[in-house]
């Protein structure tokens, strides 16, 4: 039946590399992709009339932005063009990040909190120099980038990308190259601090490259890497208000700082190298990244060090960027080989957000301090911790890569996809209190205060913090591995619902005005880090989401769910209150009384151009098993009155739930006389994959036989008629398996709703059609669309993507919770 290859495809490796895991994403340097994407942008003719309205009024609402020189929280006008380019980031979690590409290249910046620079910076590079006899015999930038302009053309650019083999492995990457001319073979690895259940080194802003040379020739060798990095983020701003450079030194290590700001944030680079055992350290401390970089590379040549490059003019001038550089060179003998160590580092303790009405300091500081001088101290300790986060990396990673019954290409996307907790445009802060007139919120609940406040974006272009019905989906990757972020966010959400927020709202979809946030509701979102998250939530102004018929139930699961993974009884005794208040406010959903919520008409939920009236599979589902849920809750608690009364709304929506949509092979779309009505929806089953997964499983609510044949026929018609399965999963069709055109949305492919129905095909034991539906979602984002390391929302069968990299493919992770908890027999070596 399955036609997903258990080794994957051509972007999964087919051959052992020494030095190399044998699991991963994997790609030539001269890989290029040959599929060419557009994003989203005209709906089909029939669709448009609906979306004329939320035009116009987006239009003026964009413009209005732009007067005041701001961006709205989605820019469709300027979405982000297809750049296939990416590898795996670099940085901890909640302290900004920086972007690399598997040609070399640092090339997508998020400094500024919640705001992405995706620029490529040509001066940050290596250079490795070999010389024999004191002689140099080779000299190269270390990238198969070729260059175009003026600046830096004195450096020897283009490394043969067919010689050099890139892998990634999130949290690490390794680039292997081979220099058969001098028999000598490079590897760098690249490893960030990320490992699970660990909320100190995680945080950290750094990075570190361990280079080994391998000297297979018959001579001695002196082999130098240098490490050459610029000030910025490739903007035209970035040396706005003056940059400065200087040489530091702390124990073993040393390296350069470079000190700017970025929006009136203080922000250091650091980069560094480890004076190891016959490892000499060299530094250039400011040269010109425009310029020819011919002194750089001449006094490189002389003798595979630095020290006799001309200094630039004081960078300290506004509009002057710097680069610095390191070098670390060493003997490396024949038929041997040498490490050299390296880090970068970024120190930006104290942010704000674009209205700057709240310090916040981030959470590494409460190790390294507030002042602006950690970078010594920070690369200091990446080079001496690095050997524990790989350990700890390879001991959480290695029973799944051993797991011999796992599809090779399924552990490149478990792994790989966790990449946007750290690069979602995440923080996680500690509110700072200043001597000016800004004081700090107070207000948080002991649990945050202790953890910390966590944000991650919806997208990179979906500048929107912990969108909550896309979070439902992403949030096993964190109840996993990070739990105690997953408890803050419930934290700050709880204490969120339970307010009013009577300040006025356009919306856009229809152009009425209403609250932004009403109490017992559960808000869509925390705000745009342009504005003062937190603090005004509620960015997303398409929609009054106080009514949108998804949120409040997917709280309620959420909070089942992670008592389930930590049965922490505090937890769920703080949280059922809360639980309580949004299922009392969503019985006024159930407009004809039996015992399901009705959809208003619009779209009223996170699939939000695609319109639901009446009872609804996925919303009446997901009403299903809250219901079901908060009945376990109270009972757990004895809250029997308030088990009484929603077991009896359970009972009567359960028996309405199959007499209005069940079809005999499906739940179809919803009660209504639309066009769609009846469409074969691949999200219909949200609901009882949640409850299932949460270790619920009741016949009275939803029928086994019922699910799996549902299942069955999603597959049928959903994956399977769509490229022979090699896409994913459709979002909805027709009864006759042809595509449901009634909305842009219906014909999507959604990354994140593959990876969930693949969860819940697997955790109802259907393993084959299971993985068919994932692989699917992967080979089209990771092997054959160039979207890896930037996965999308949406794609289409036209390659078309909207919203490159989206918080809900984290969903992945939901695969694996449901293969430890239902499918152990996967797990064997």
């Amino acid at each position: 039946m399955s036609h997903a290859p258990a080794d994957g495809g051509p972007r999964t490796p087919s051959e052992k590399i020494e030095g190399v895991p044998d699991f991963g994403w994997r790609v030539k340097l001269s890989y290029e992709c040959q599929d060419k994407m557009s994003p989203f942008f005209k709906p089909r003719l029939s669709q448009i009339p609906q979306y004329l309205g939320l035009s116009m009024r987006y239009s003026v609402m964009w413009a209005k932005k732009k007067k005041q020189g701001k961006k709205p929280f989605i820019d469709h006008l300027n979405p982000l063009p297809h750049n296939p380019i990416y590898g795996c980031p670099i940085g901890g979690i909640g302290c900004g990040t920086i972007g690399r590409g598997y040609r070399g290249e640092f090339c997508r910046f998020q400094m500024i909190p919640g705001i992405y620079r995706h620029n490529t910076v040509d001066a940050n590079q290596f250079i490795v120099c070999i010389r024999r006899n004191n002689e140099t015999i080779y000299q190269q930038v270390l990238s198969s980038q070729v260059k175009k302009g003026k600046s830096l053309k004195s450096w020897s650019w283009g490394f043969p990308g067919g010689m050099a083999t890139y892998h990634a492995l999130y949290p690490r990457a390794w680039t292997v190259y081979n220099i058969k001319k001098h028999n000598v073979r490079l590897i760098c690895r690249q490893i960030s601090p990320i490992y699970p259940h660990e909320y100190q080194e995680t945080c950290l802003p750094t990075a570190v490259f361990v280079w080994t040379i391998e000297n297979n020739s018959p001579d001695e060798l002196d082999v130098s890497i240098t490490f050459t990095f610029q000030n910025g983020q490739g903007s035209k701003e970035d040396s706005n208000k003056g940059v400065t450079s200087e040489v530091f030194n702390v124990g073993e290590v040393t390296g350069v700082s470079i000190k700017q700001t970025f929006r009136s944030m203080d922000c250091t680079y650091g980069i560094s190298a480890s004076a190891k055992d016959g490892v000499d350290i060299s530094t250039a401390v400011n040269f010109d990244p425009h310029g020819t970089g011919e002194d750089l590379w001449c006094d490189l040549h002389e003798d595979g060090k630095l020290g006799n490059t001309p200094v630039a003019p004081p960078g300290g001038d506004k509009g002057k960027d710097i680069g610095a550089a390191v070098c670390a060179s060493c003997t490396v003998q024949p038929s041997s080989s040498q490490s050299l160590d390296f880090s970068l580092v970024w120190d930006m303790p104290i942010i704000q957000f674009g209205a700057k009405e709240q310090y916040y300091a981030r959470r590494y500081t409460r190790w390294f301090g507030t002042e602006g001088k950690a970078a010594p101290n920070l690369c200091k300790h990446a080079l001496n911790r690095y050997p524990v986060w790989e350990k700890e990396i390879i001991k959480w990673q290695d029973p799944i890569l051993n797991a011999s019954k796992l599809p090779s290409w399924y552990k490149s996307a478990l792994f790989n996809e966790l990449y946007f907790v750290s690069d979602g445009g995440t923080v996680w802060l500690d509110p700072y209190e200043t001597d000016k007139d800004f004081k700090a919120d107070i207000s948080l609940h002991p649990y945050v205060k202790d953890i910390g406040r966590f944000g991650y974006l919806e997208g990179m272009e979906y500048r929107m913090y912990n969108t909550y019905d896309v979070h439902h989906y992403a949030s096993f990757s964190l109840i996993m591995l990070w739990p105690k972020l997953q408890l803050s966010l419930q934290y700050d959400y709880a204490a969120t619902i339970v307010k009013n927020d009577d300040t006025c709202m356009k919306y856009l979809m229809h152009g009425a005005k209403g609250p932004t946030h009403v109490a017992n509701t559960v808000p869509h979102d925390m705000g745009d880090p342009e504005d003062e998250p937190w603090k005004r939530v509620n960015c997303y102004t398409v929609h009054p989401t106080h009514d949108w018929k998804d949120l409040n139930m997917k709280f309620v699961l959420q909070v089942y769910r992670d008592y389930i993974a930590l049965t922490d009884r505090k937890y769920l005794e703080e949280m059922y209150p809360v639980a309580l208040g949004v299922m009392e406010h969503s019985l006024d959903w159930d407009t004809d009384g039996d015992g399901i919520i009705d959809n208003s008409g619009y779209a009223d939920q996170t699939y939000d151009a695609w319109t639901m009236q009446g009872a609804s599979a996925y919303c009446g589902g997901l009403w299903l098993a809250a219901l079901r849920m908060l009945c376990e809750m109270a009972f757990i608690l004895g809250k029997t009155e308030d088990v009484d009364k929603f077991a009896a709304i359970l009972k009567l929506g359960a028996k309405s739930y199959q007499e209005k949509l069940w079809t005999g092979k499906y739940y179809q779309y919803d009660s209504s006389n639309s066009g769609h009505h009846d469409s074969i929806m691949a999200d219909q089953l949200s609901g009882q994959w949640f409850l299932h997964a949460s270790e619920i499983v009741d016949e009275a609510v939803f029928p086994a036989d019922k699910v799996r044949t549902a299942l069955k026929t999603v597959f049928d018609n959903n994956v399977m008629k769509y490229a022979n399965g090699t896409m994913g999963a459709i979002n909805g069709t027709k009864p006759d398996g042809s595509r449901d055109t009634s909305s842009p949305q219906s014909e999507e492919f959604w990354t994140g709703i593959t990876y969930g129905l693949a969860a819940s095909m697997i955790q109802e034991g259907m393993l084959d059609e299971g993985f068919q539906t994932a692989w699917g979602a992967y080979h089209a984002c990771w092997e054959g669309l160039g979207l890896q390391f930037q996965t999308p929302e949406a794609y289409t069968s036209t390659k078309g993507y909207r919203s490159l990299g989206y918080m809900r493919p984290l969903s992945v992770w939901a695969i694996q919770w449901a293969i430890e908890r239902f499918q152990r027999q996967l797990l064997v070596n």
